[in-house]
């Protein structure tokens, strides 16, 4: 399993250049004349709880398409999210067309399933797997629907950025699972700080604070090898989730990305600390401020510990007033007075039903340049946090910090992790 970590300096937006609506172009392969009308067809890398749900949103979204092949390191979470999906899918089973011959385990899953023959692959492993399994499925010509994190460390951003340009090349479509930009409160919310609705923007405070995270034990069974057992509790380790600052608060930090037109911040210095966690290396707090270099500041807290105060906002000020974004809400005050009163689709959902709505119409959305951005922003961020160390983005970027190994074998020894000491990890 190699990972690509050459570095891309291309900021260019992309724009769809394409100028034909057939579905042969939006579906590279997929042609009257193979038999197989405009069906598409969907590959699931990562059967866990996020990749069954989005399997089932890409299987609403577009009425043509099915379910082709499954790959997981685990037998048993492909036969868990087949089922769930079949119950799901009970009034049309054709959705879910996933024959024995097509479901694959093992550390090479991912790539017998972009060789089964589907047309897009959706990418739901743990993050340390994203960059090369997004350079794997652009190389193979897939279109991806790419859940966040996107990376976990700078070099995995970088091959990122590498997979984004080659598939401006090639016409393939890169969607970010970072939903909270199809949340219609926040859609109309944002559009209108960027019209100026609030002025220029001086500040922003973004807070992801909730009880302990604990899908996972932790316990180690007597049978299983390191790579096993941390492949089965992979929020606890950092080389595999990026920790909870990219697991989950990469939403909140998107935000930020989102407000501030995808410029990235100019440095930021953290603090954090691990108070309840038990197993692994992860964290479960951290303060971040971000400062651009327009002198704007955005100070991000989060945490993941029972018994304290839980919250999730965002406050956007500006010169003319502000703007606030909580669960499915959004108002701004000062000078302009609104709140949102319209619909409130599943995010989870728009996504999916715009990127198939986009395909069908020939178009390739790309968003691998602020998904990547967004990404790096955690990164950084934990980056300063772990070290105790102010960080540049420029730093960030450049930084040789890799923590995905080499090659992944079952039976291969994995270092003992030590969670991170603020002014004792190096800043590498």
């Amino acid at each position: 399993m190699q990972t690509t970590r050459t570095e891309s300096t291309s900021r260019r937006q992309f724009l769809a250049t394409s100028s034909a609506a057939s579905a042969a172009l939006a579906f590279p392969g997929v042609t009257q004349a193979a038999g197989r009308s405009d069906k598409l067809r969907i590959g699931l890398i990562g059967c866990g709880g996020r990749g069954t749900g989005a399997a089932a949103q890409a299987l609403t979204a577009d009425s043509n398409v099915e379910l082709h092949a499954m790959g997981d390191v685990f037998q048993t979470q492909i036969e868990s999210s087949q089922q769930s999906l079949k119950k799901q899918f009970e009034k049309d089973p054709a959705r879910v067309n996933v024959a024995e011959s097509r479901k694959f385990t093992g550390l090479d899953a991912y790539q017998k399933v972009l060789q089964s023959g589907v047309d897009l692959v959706v990418l739901t492993t743990p993050g340390g797997f994203r960059p090369f399994h997004l350079r794997a499925a652009i190389e193979a010509g897939k279109h991806v629907f790419c859940e966040k994190p996107m990376g976990v460390d700078p070099a995995g951003i970088r091959s990122v950025l590498e997979s984004t340009k080659l598939a401006k090349e090639k016409n393939l479509a890169i969607r970010a699972g970072f939903n909270f930009r199809f949340e219609s409160p926040y859609r109309a919310a944002m559009q209108r700080v960027h019209d100026g609705a609030i002025g220029d923007i001086v500040s922003i405070y973004s807070t992801r604070m909730s009880n302990r995270l604990a899908r996972f034990d932790g316990v180690r069974k007597p049978e299983q090898t390191d790579l096993e057992w941390q492949l089965r509790n992979w929020h606890h380790f950092v080389w595999l989730s990026g920790d909870f600052i990219l697991e989950v608060t990469a939403h909140s930090i998107d935000k930020i990305a989102w407000a501030m037109r995808d410029v990235p911040p100019a440095k930021c210095h953290a603090s954090g600390a691990r108070h309840q966690a038990t197993v692994g290396d992860a964290w479960d707090q951290w303060d971040v401020t971000y400062e651009w270099d327009n002198g704007v500041m955005a100070v991000l807290k989060t945490r993941y510990q029972n018994g304290c105060h839980n919250e999730h906002r965002d406050v956007l000020i500006g010169t003319k007033g502000k703007c606030e974004l909580g669960w499915g809400s959004a108002k701004i005050t000062g000078a302009l007075n609104w709140r949102y009163e319209g619909e409130k689709p599943v995010s989870h959902q728009v996504e999916h039903d715009e990127l198939f709505a986009d395909l069908r119409a020939g178009k390739t959305p790309n968003d691998g340049q602020r998904m990547a951005q967004s990404t790096m922003m955690g990164v950084m961020g934990r980056m300063s946090a772990y070290t105790g160390k102010e960080v540049t983005w420029d730093f960030a970027m450049k930084s040789k910090l890799a923590t995905m190994p080499e090659k992944l074998t079952w039976d291969m020894k994995l270092p003992e992790l030590k969670p991170a000491e603020p002014g004792r990890t190096p800043l590498v």
